[in-house]
């Protein structure tokens, strides 16, 4: 049996994967729209987003919700800020530069959080947009939201966030933050396959989806939006994913809401933290902002992380999640999100003290 400690995709509650197990329906039907409209209730309760939010479900990975968002919401009209702090920061940098949206990157130092400092540099500069990967799952930094939202709030900035792999796991409050758009996937913590992406829009955000012209068909949101009023969408679905999703959502509720699943995310992570440090495993932390989702580490003896991953998953059926380009070699990443429990961290230590009782690492 695996057992999948990656922030994404995730372990699946037996519930939502009976669900996968299923004939997929017909979705042109007054049920589906009302278990869509259920869904688009739930989100909103879930991100803390005005009554007046609207939420669009992209078929598509979170990418094509951020290029999305982007396409949307800015022109080259805008001027936006953007924080590259990370391979996911980087791809709204790349998004920004395909569609020649003016743009100024921010990169905070490896392993930390942008600073009141920098952004201090671009007070009173005319900027009109600002987006950020609020955890920055590359590197395992979560990024201080509540000092971005002063700043943009102070500058009259539209706040885009990326909220893929940290909603419901981190305290966020999309409306006191004033945030415009908020995006997020299937398979992070909503624990369900890949393959939708989600954005939350601000009536704000609304309006200025209405008012922009973007080149494309597929994401044009004022299609999505449109459809969504009667609980569609404008092209075929991921009608199985959706489902999940709406189980998932109902179950979150039942259990408490959003704030006792972050609670139990965040109590995943602090108990794998505080284990990990009494093992005295050779590994340091990556981040010093660290989020609930994931816990980035760097071995400390020269041993490679990637092959760290392989022997875990070759050998033992654990599944961590290795990095790619320059980071391949020297960070891994272990998820806290999904159907896991502290048992299951337990046998992840256990693997990892047996890799080292072979002096494997």
């Amino acid at each position: 049996m695996m057992l999948n400690f990656s922030v994404g995709p995730v372990m699946s509650a037996d519930s939502v994967r009976e669900i996968g197990a299923e004939q997929v329906p017909y979705f042109r039907t007054s049920e589906f729209s009302e278990l869509m409209l259920e869904n688009e209730a739930l989100i909103k309760k879930f991100a803390k987003a005005d009554d007046g939010a609207r939420v669009c479900f992209i078929t598509g990975s979170g990418t094509a919700s951020m290029e999305a968002a982007v396409i949307n919401l800015f022109t080259g009209q805008d001027r936006v800020l953007v924080i590259d702090g990370g391979s996911f920061g980087h791809r709204f940098v790349e998004l920004l530069e395909i569609y020649e949206i003016p743009h100024t990157v921010i990169r905070p130092a490896f392993g930390y959080g942008v600073t009141a400092e920098q952004l201090a540099e671009y007070d009173g500069e005319g900027f009109t947009g600002f987006l950020v990967n609020l955890d920055e799952t590359s590197v395992g930094v979560l990024y201080d939201i509540e000092l971005i939202s002063d700043f943009c709030r102070r500058n009259g900035i539209f706040l885009v966030v990326d909220s893929i792999s940290s909603f419901l796991c981190d305290p966020f409050d999309m409306k006191a933050l004033d945030v415009q758009a908020m995006i997020t996937g299937s398979q992070k913590a909503l624990a369900c396959p890949p393959g939708i992406s989600v954005i939350v829009l601000s009536e704000q955000a609304v309006e200025r989806v209405y008012r922009n012209r973007p080149k494309t068909m597929y994401l044009d949101l004022k299609l999505a939006l449109k459809n969504a009023e009667r609980g569609q969408t404008p092209f075929t679905p991921a009608v199985g994913i959706l489902r999940q999703i709406h189980r998932r959502l109902l179950e979150i509720e039942a259990a408490g809401g959003v704030d006792a699943e972050v609670a139990r995310i965040g109590g995943l992570a602090r108990y794998f933290r505080t284990r990990l440090r009494e093992t005295g495993l050779p590994f340091a932390p990556v981040s010093h902002a660290l989020p609930n989702a994931v816990t980035s580490l760097t071995p400390t003896n020269g041993v490679s992380a990637n092959d760290i991953f392989l022997r875990l998953k070759d050998e033992y059926g654990i599944w961590i999640c290795p990095n790619g380009g320059e980071l391949k070699d020297t960070v891994f990443r272990v998820g806290h999100i999904g159907a896991l429990t502290e048992r299951d961290f337990d046998v992840l230590l256990q693997a990892l003290q047996d890799l080292r009782n072979r002096q494997l690492i």
